[in-house]
């Protein structure tokens, strides 16, 4: 079979049921799994424990070199998590500004709202719709013209002058032509105004009807509609904090204090009610706040240092507050406690860094969840080859820009995972799972493809890209005999 004839070939193999590389025409052959656990290769038992995190809302501490799948297992888990039920809310104090409240709205109410809302939002109209008028005076219209365009545009683009002209200038005025000229300019600083109150007959009746500009198109609020924005106006202000369509998985990695914990920004009139911002809506959600309900996940946890003991208090409260973490600021002084962070968390680390993770931390993973030190290698089988050549067709297909593999190519990537197992792990008769440094020689072999115009990626690409994915440390060693030659070498 030809490439293109591969390339168009259904997908039909699957990890999962087994197939040997002989049957394997191309990586399109490839199914890949719906389930993103699935979709980890070789880390069975963190994927067997993240499917009870997931159900069972347990916490992971992941441990292992770089490379070996822990965000993703992270990641697949979130996406295992029934959908979030919950939208947090600012709401301002009308007692004590600097002390917002915290409304937890569920997904019914939420939505309810959204519709009760969707009656206050009007109409939206195209311009020449409007009464002429109306158009006019909204800065839609121009008054010599007739040419309509955007509210924006003080000047006529047609006639080139001002859109609002003439209005305001008192007839018969020997002075007129002076004063409409300032007129004229004025009215066009201005553009228009922003609201437009009239009357209209509908069914026979006479209502008061508000247009107001909406960008390029207006707005139109009938009697309805302005009850029902009349009745939401005497509700307290408040600010969607966590809306309900956020993502179930927030990555915390290397994150500061105020990234992590949230902060209220900083208003430079203090908060004044006519000039300022109000204390509420600068309250800024912290990552333990966003993943409530979902995941947090940070990688290299050790080096979080003091901010281990925040994410302890928050997984034991499952409540944090959100107050100005710069004393310099407006915001020091505007605290909101009780902000609900339920989430799962998923730590990762390298072997010689778990020392330095607290030990009450620690104790709280164990206490409410596992501890998993992940595979660097395994054994080397037809069903581990086939999760390997998965893992290929996976990384071409998040890749986006490099062709499919031969079976031949693929077959290269599997001696090469040999060799590093081998190398690395010192694991006979096994396959690497340090999978990232594996990818990064897929995409060169991939490249070198596209560069010769290839349909497809074949094994002497793979050849090829194992001489320029090599770690500088190996290509020291190779020009140099050693490291430390290299060093001396460079610094004489």
């Amino acid at each position: 079979m030809n490439g293109v004839a591969a390339i168009a070939r259904s997908r039909s193999l699957t990890a999962e049921e087994g197939f040997s590389l002989s049957e394997l025409e191309t990586t399109s052959d490839i199914l890949i799994p719906d389930d993103p656990l699935k979709r980890v290769i070789g880390q069975d038992e963190a994927v067997k424990l993240a499917r009870v995190a997931a159900q069972q809302r347990r916490h992971l501490l992941l441990v292992g070199p770089p490379g070996t799948g822990k965000s993703m297992i992270a990641q697949a888990l979130s996406l295992h998590l029934p959908p979030v039920t919950e939208e947090i809310r600012i709401v301002h104090n009308p007692e004590n500004p600097e002390r917002p409240l915290v409304e937890v709205r569920r997904r019914d109410e939420v939505l309810a709202e959204e519709s009760r809302m969707a009656g206050a939002e009007g109409d939206l109209i195209d311009p020449k719709e409007a009464p002429i008028n109306v158009a006019e005076r909204l800065g839609y219209k121009c008054v010599h013209c007739g040419t309509y365009s955007s509210p924006t545009d003080r000047m006529c683009p047609k006639c080139g002058r001002p859109k609002m002209a003439g209005q305001g200038t008192p007839a018969g005025n020997p002075f007129g032509d002076l004063f409409s000229g300032i007129f004229e300019v004025t009215l066009a600083q201005m553009g228009g105004r922003d609201r437009v109150t009239t009357t209209r007959n509908q069914f026979g009746k006479e209502e008061v009807v508000v247009y107001e500009r909406a960008g390029e198109m207006v707005r139109v609020l009938d009697q309805k509609a302005l009850e029902k924005r009349r009745e939401m106006e005497k509700e307290s202000p408040r600010k969607v904090l966590l809306p309900i369509t956020r993502s179930p998985f927030v990555l915390s990695t290397g994150a500061s204090e105020t990234e992590l914990l949230g902060d209220v920004r900083h208003d430079p009139y203090g908060g004044h009610p006519q000039l300022g911002t109000q204390p509420y809506d600068r309250v800024v959600a912290g990552s333990i706040h966003e993943a409530h309900q979902g995941v947090l996940f940070i990688d290299e946890l050790p080096q979080l240092g003091h901010l281990q003991r925040f994410i302890l208090t928050a997984m034991q409260e499952k409540r944090f507050p959100i107050s100005g973490r710069n004393p310099q600021s407006a915001g020091a002084s505007v605290k909101v406690d009780n902000v609900p962070c339920d989430f799962i968390f998923v730590g990762a680390c390298n072997i010689q860094d778990l020392p330095h993770i607290l030990s009450p931390l620690r104790s709280r993973i164990t206490g409410g969840g596992y501890e998993v030190l992940v595979e660097t290698t395994m054994p080397d089988t037809d069903g581990n080859r086939a999760k390997l050549a998965q893992f290929v067709a996976q990384e071409i297909a998040v890749d986006k820009r490099i062709p499919p593999a031969t079976a031949e190519a693929v077959g290269a990537i599997v001696d090469e995972a040999h060799r590093r197992a081998k190398a690395l792990d010192n694991q006979d008769k096994a396959l690497t799972l340090r999978l990232r440094e594996l990818g990064g020689l897929l995409r060169s072999a991939g490249d070198i493809a596209v560069t010769e115009q290839s349909p497809l990626i074949e094994a002497d690409h793979v050849k090829r890209a194992i001489k320029i994915a090599r770690s500088i440390e190996e290509q020291i060693k190779e020009r140099y005999g050693s490291y430390t030659a290299g060093v001396g070498t460079d610094m004489s």
